[in-house]
């Protein structure tokens, strides 16, 4: 029986983790690098909930911090650079050459810029009238190379 195609705009989050889960093995089978994992960091309130989160991944050397959020009643004390610092320290302990994320014009790449990440790329039109910008910060270690070249491009072209 042939696959059918039906849009699905509401697939459960246990799908989709199953899913990306096959996606992964994927990429773990044809890279030869089976290391990745996740990389999370919460602020919680009195209460326990969260009010702040550093989330992503490491992986074959590289990071990606995918979700970076602050409420906004903890924004402006320094939560979300403990949470990033946190978050880097992590991805360097695990062996991480280079940390990526993507924001978005009116989010935050200033913050990132100011905790040393350099901007590889703008992305114009995403959303209409705004920018998706994606930033990497280099370990220390691995400073000198960074200038020639990220997955093969010159220094700020990705």
């Amino acid at each position: 029986m042939a696959p059918r195609l039906q849009a699905e705009h509401d697939l459960s989050s246990a799908e989709l983790s199953s899913i990306e889960e096959c996606l992964n093995s994927d990429n773990r089978r044809l890279t030869g690098r089976d290391n990745d994992h996740a990389l999370v960091f919460a602020l919680r309130d009195e209460q326990g909930r969260a009010v702040g989160v550093a989330a992503g991944y490491s992986w074959a050397g590289i990071a990606e911090l995918k979700l970076m959020w602050i409420d906004d009643a903890y924004r402006g004390l320094g939560h979300g650079r403990k949470l990033l610092d946190a978050f880097v320290a992590e991805a360097a302990a695990r062996g991480s050459v280079r940390i990526w994320v993507s924001t978005h014009d009116f989010q935050a790449p200033g913050f990132y810029e100011r905790a040393g990440f350099e901007r590889m790329a703008e992305l114009t039109g995403w959303p209409e009238g705004h920018s998706n910008i994606i930033l990497c910060k280099t370990m220390r270690s691995h400073q000198s190379n960074s200038r020639k070249s990220v997955r093969g491009f010159p220094s700020g072209i990705a």
